[in-house]
């Protein structure tokens, strides 16, 4: 009997260590992945799980390092502004890897603390399984480790968010955001189940999402319930409720006083920060990042004063983007007044509607340049006699 002592064990694994085997003992606690099981199968091969050191003689130390994915773990790492990253598109509709790339790394170096690509922001659910691994894979490339990365891995089934979570895993992801099943509505136990199957098999640790205007309404109790499982570290709210955010801190950190609480909505970060979140995926983050991350430091350290003049200035720049046509083209046109060549939309627009993106451009621009940005084209903007905040 061959013994393989992997937490996470894949298809590569078993093919590498056990090759031939028919029985292979592992640990009670080991994860076998989608891929693993299906090999598995396919070579008839018997799990006995058993701890180490009973039964069988020791395996020899596995000497190869850890996968990146595995280096730190969430509930230490994930702090600070999350940048939700939009995807970039060429005139063919095909995702802009240069652009991309481009726009990536310029991210990192105005000092965001991770990224968070398949999220509302960057359309997943209008790109293919395959775009969604090419845009991580490409900002895992890019990221080289350097912050952690949130990936979203919602997909309609549960094996399949194995799956993708799987990839993740394997090119350095560092946790996966999880919605509740969206477009069939299911009971509050199916929702609980959902969840605690993805957390017996996952690869990564999990942050569950709840975003109730795009699926069902992941309840507190479920939540709660959920704690049980070390896999599931973290919440991000996008419920634009603050006093909801406020009772996710206050009851689950009772239990778990090391759990992560990221907050989805920009128009009421600094409160968020106060009641001790441990910051927020800041869709407009992607445009001026310097300004939130000024923002949320601000809000640590206790400077109040500042953190209210950020959280006011930046009300205006948010409503417009937020409230304009087929979300996310506000913020795309935004990310494309800073410089970046966003390509067109993949949502298919009416030509009213690509006017008023033509005017919302120019709106934003003169918001952007009395904050004190160098933007470009063609602006009407009212005086305002408000200070600069960012250098030119």
């Amino acid at each position: 009997m061959m013994r393989i002592d992997d937490a996470v064990i894949t298809a590569q694994v078993l093919e590498q260590k056990a090759a031939g085997a028919k029985e292979v003992e592992i640990d009670p606690k080991a994860t076998l992945t989608p891929s693993a099981q299906d090999y598995l199968r396919a070579n008839q091969v018997q799990i006995v799980r058993q701890p180490a050191g009973l039964g069988s003689p020791p395996a020899a130390a596995d000497t190869r390092p850890a996968p990146s994915a595995a280096k730190d773990s969430g509930k230490r790492k994930f702090k600070g502004i999350f940048c939700p990253n939009m995807v970039i598109f060429d005139q063919d509709q095909k995702i802009n890897y240069n652009e991309m790339e481009r726009y990536i790394e310029w991210l990192i170096e105005a000092g965001i603390h991770g990224l968070y690509p398949n999220g509302s922001s960057g359309e997943f659910v209008r790109l293919s399984l395959e775009e969604r691994k090419d845009v991580v894979r490409l900002i895992t490339s890019v990221n080289q480790d350097r912050v952690p990365i949130l990936a979203g891995a919602s997909e309609a089934n549960v094996r399949d968010v194995l799956e993708i979570t799987e990839f993740y895993a394997g090119i350095g992801v560092h946790a996966i955001s999880l919605v509740p099943p969206y477009y069939y509505k299911i009971s509050d136990r199916s929702m609980y189940e959902y969840f605690a199957e993805i957390a017996r098999q996952s690869a990564l640790d999990i942050l569950l999402y709840n975003i109730p205007q795009f699926t069902q309404e992941l309840s507190l109790d479920i939540m709660e319930e959920l704690l049980a499982f070390e896999r599931i570290f973290g919440t991000k709210d996008s419920s634009r409720d603050l006093p909801r955010l406020s009772n996710t801190i206050h009851r689950l950190r009772a239990q778990r006083p090391d759990y992560v609480v990221l907050n989805g909505c920009e128009e009421n970060l600094l409160p968020s920060v106060i009641m001790g979140a441990s910051g927020g995926t800041i869709a407009t983050s992607s445009i001026i990042p310097e300004i939130i991350i000024d923002l949320y430091e601000s809000s640590v350290r206790g400077d109040i004063e500042r953190a209210r003049m950020l959280q006011f200035r930046i009300l205006d720049l948010i409503n417009l983007m937020l409230l304009g046509v087929n979300f996310p083209e506000g913020f795309k046109t935004a990310v494309g007044v800073r410089g970046f060549d966003m390509g067109p939309p993949r949502q298919i627009m009416s030509e009213e509607e690509r006017e008023h993106l033509l005017k919302l451009e120019a709106q934003i621009s003169c918001i952007l340049a009395d904050m004190g940005y160098e933007v470009r084209g063609p602006r009407a903007c009212p005086v305002t006699n408000l200070s600069p905040i960012v250098g030119r």
